[in-house]
């Protein structure tokens, strides 16, 4: 059963995201298992055309309910075309809230989704292939019930 659930869910996922002019690069990876080890950074590259557009960055989770914490830290390091680095951080991504335990994102069942803005309005200054390294960065490991990550680059909408 679950596994019609899910492939209905990617399905539905695909559909609703294939009509997105903002999307510039969208890719999330299955972790082994379900468990995301320290030494597993999943590495995202992705290409810039427009230097004159702006961009936000979004990290893509999928956890199960059986996840052991509220929040998941990850740090991240951004590559530009010549392998120089553009930045580096850590990020605190909520996926529960705090004082209710309420799961944040979509799903449904015990296993959920969420999108999560990492960093906004980037400029790139080069075109080219840029690299995005994630790294999970809890006191365990592995960390059991982070079943994917990913990376989501988009056009930055206008501010007002």
């Amino acid at each position: 059963m679950r596994k019609y659930f899910a492939i209905w869910a990617a399905a539905l996922l695909l559909l609703l995201t294939s009509c997105d002019p903002a999307r510039v690069y969208e890719q999330n990876i299955d972790l082994p298992e379900g468990s995301w080890q320290i030494d597993n950074a999943p590495v995202f590259e992705f290409e810039i055309q427009d230097t004159t557009q702006v961009y936000d960055i979004y990290f893509n989770v999928r956890y199960n309910l059986q996840y052991d914490f509220y929040n998941l830290y990850m740090r991240h390091q951004l590559l530009a075309p010549d392998s120089t680095q553009i930045s580096a951080k850590l990020h605190e991504v909520l996926l529960m809230d705090a004082k209710t335990g309420k799961p944040l994102g979509n799903g449904s069942s015990d296993i959920y989704d969420l999108q999560a803005l990492a960093l906004d309005n980037v400029k790139f200054s080069k075109q080219g292939k840029y690299s995005l390294k994630l790294t999970q960065y809890m006191r365990r490991d592995p960390l059991p019930h982070i079943l994917a990550v990913g990376v989501r680059v988009a056009k930055a909408s206008p501010k007002e």
